[in-house]
């Protein structure tokens, strides 16, 4: 069988990552004041909606950490659309609350199961030198994805009102099926058989062997509560309180997509020039100042924020993962990554009705949540960073295998690659 170049299976990665993402759950996050009015639901229950789309998300990660170990990364990110694609299906014809939630439950489970091989299985594609850039380029089709439905959702509201979101999931649902055809007939992976080893508490056995977890684990929780707070709550906040249009308030949702679009890759390079540790740090504080700039409700500087937000969403979680593809092995990349992603659901659980619940409490409405996930965008994880030396396990590549000392200092210090043979490949069939 031919095959093409590699970074064709790295765009198939990323626009899986668009159906488990863009469409699994940002699409609700553009679409939540007209799912709000046309419901007739308060921001509480808005929450508890995302809430749920994040608790599967969770569950998910629990049970990916074990598929991990018994099946192919392609078999597990295959299944991962079925639920997904389910879910959209669902919500474009959700007629209450109650299914609309159970389509979100879809969606999260599935978007799990598609998110957690898809950085192993790009960076195979592609040269060890180039796994971070290849994992950025996976951010990159989020970005997109968001681009897409945040202008879907501006045309649709505007021509139909808020009952138009049903039609924005259905030209969702449209665009999955053909990404689905497209990956399950061209992408290919290639991996040793796997290892069927019992992954116990989540894959947290495994992912303790790696250097620097604690902190690049308490980076990546802290991630998760920040950006979905803002993100989730963006245009709420943008139309009900600065009394933004809907299509402004689409716009700035589109802004912060294409911000992502660049960001995974730019961060990427950041990283590789001065260090992890020094890129999350100043990337969180470069977040805390983007959100505060939404407050003001001023366009050009609402605009310019959004463009830094997407930058900061598409960049931090890229130089996280980046960080774990480089210090696993293929086989353990699995449940390392799905334990740190469980770790990271956990904060996003609570962050969309904390958002929920303070939208409803406080004047004006959103205020309350952008100080939160700003302050906790710069807390105690970054503060570690310089003090948490890893740990290397007991057999770890030895001296041979070290690089030389990359700039920075702390726990991201001295990364150790594992070996690059046996890494597996991925391709594109033709």
């Amino acid at each position: 069988m031919r095959t093409a170049n590699s970074w064709a299976a790295v765009v198939l990665v990323g626009l899986g990552a668009v159906v488990a993402q863009s469409f699994g759950r940002f699409t609700y996050s553009v679409l939540l004041p007209a799912i709000r009015n046309d419901l007739d639901h308060s921001n509480t229950v808005a929450g508890l909606l995302g809430t749920t789309n994040v608790l599967a998300y969770l569950v998910g990660t629990f049970v990916v950490a074990s598929l991990t170990t018994r099946f192919p990364l392609l078999a597990v990110l295959r299944s991962g659309f079925a639920f997904s694609l389910a879910g959209i299906a669902l919500a474009a014809v959700a007629p209450n609350v109650f299914v609309l939630g159970i389509a979100l439950f879809s969606m999260g489970f599935g978007g799990a199961l598609i998110w957690v091989p898809s950085p192993a299985i790009a960076a195979a594609a592609v040269g060890p030198h180039r796994r971070g850039l290849a994992v950025g380029a996976i951010g990159g089709g989020v970005g997109i994805g968001i681009v897409v439905t945040g202008q879907l959702a501006r045309v649709a509201r505007n021509r139909s009102g808020d009952s138009a979101w049903r039609d924005v999931y259905r030209i969702d649902l449209a665009l999955g099926i053909v990404i689905v055809i497209a990956i399950v007939l061209l992408l290919r992976h290639s991996q040793n058989a796997p290892s069927r080893q019992r992954v116990g508490g989540a894959g947290f056995g495994i992912l303790r062997q790696m250097p620097g977890w604690i902190p690049i684990t308490g980076a990546y929780v802290t991630y998760g509560f920040s950006y979905l707070i803002a993100i989730s709550f963006l245009t709420s906040r943008l139309e009900d309180d600065a009394g933004f249009s809907e299509g402004l308030a689409s716009t700035m949702f589109t802004l912060v997509g294409i911000g992502a679009i660049v960001g995974g890759v730019l961060m990427g390079v950041v990283a590789g020039r001065f260090g992890e540790r020094r890129t999350l740090v100043t990337g969180y504080v470069v977040f805390a100042i983007a959100l505060a700039g939404v407050l003001t409700g001023v366009v050009g500087v609402v605009a310019a924020s959004s463009v830094v937000i997407g930058l900061m969403f598409g960049g931090l979680p890229s130089v996280i993962i980046g960080y774990v593809v480089q210090n696993t092995s293929p086989e353990a990349f699995g449940p390392s990554f799905a334990a740190a992603t469980f770790a990271f659901g956990l904060a996003q659980v609570t962050s969309p009705q904390l958002g929920g619940l303070i939208a409803d409490i406080s004047s004006p409405r959103i205020d309350g949540y952008t100080s939160p996930a700003g302050s906790r965008s710069c807390s105690s994880p970054l503060l570690a960073l310089p003090s948490l030396a890893p740990q290397r396990p007991a057999g770890y590549p030895p001296d041979a295998l070290r690089p030389e000392p990359r700039m920075g200092s702390g726990p991201f210090r001295n990364s150790v690659p594992v070996r690059t043979t046996g890494q597996g490949s991925a391709t594109i069939g033709v």
